[in-house]
């Protein structure tokens, strides 16, 4: 029995197996996108996941600009944003930011930082997060796998 170890073993960021894969988002609903790429971001479908290490995989999301937003979210849903100054309130609904240049990009990448732990550890994560409004993108020297977001829950 001495060769047995009953110690939990935390995985830690250098140790952590973190591949390349890439998300097709083409008809895609927004938010159940961005809650399934949250969990790969945090390495929750892994079985060596450690809630607080850097310990998932890097996420290329191309052809965001043909995401799906179902209902009325597109003109009633509202981002509020604050600069911190008297009046510096803005308030813009989904069909604002899409009418703007890259606002495909910045809503899913909104929405996959609202799945996120409020933490310094998202915006970690944020950084192997990687947007592409068509379905050209820079990170071919990586050689991601593609992956069917479908099968994941």
């Amino acid at each position: 029995m001495e060769t047995l170890s009953y110690k939990t073993i935390s995985v830690n960021r250098q140790a952590a197996q973190k591949e390349w894969v890439v998300v097709d988002a083409t008809d895609q609903v927004l938010g159940r996108l961005a809650s399934k790429v949250a969990k790969l971001l945090r390495g929750k479908y892994k079985p060596t996941f450690t809630p607080n290490a850097d310990t998932g995989d890097n996420v290329i999301i191309v052809n965001a600009s043909k995401i799906k937003i179902t209902g009325k979210k597109l003109t009633d849903k509202v981002y509020i944003t604050y600069s911190g100054y008297p009046g510096g309130q803005k308030q813009q609904t989904a069909a604002e930011i899409l009418a703007r240049p890259n606002g495909a990009e910045k809503l899913v990448r909104k929405a996959v930082k609202g799945m996120l732990p409020k933490n310094k550890l998202a915006d970690r994560l944020l950084t192997n997060l990687f947007i592409y409004a068509g379905a050209e993108h820079k990170q071919e020297a990586q050689s991601p796998k593609n992956i069917d977001i479908n099968l994941y829950k």
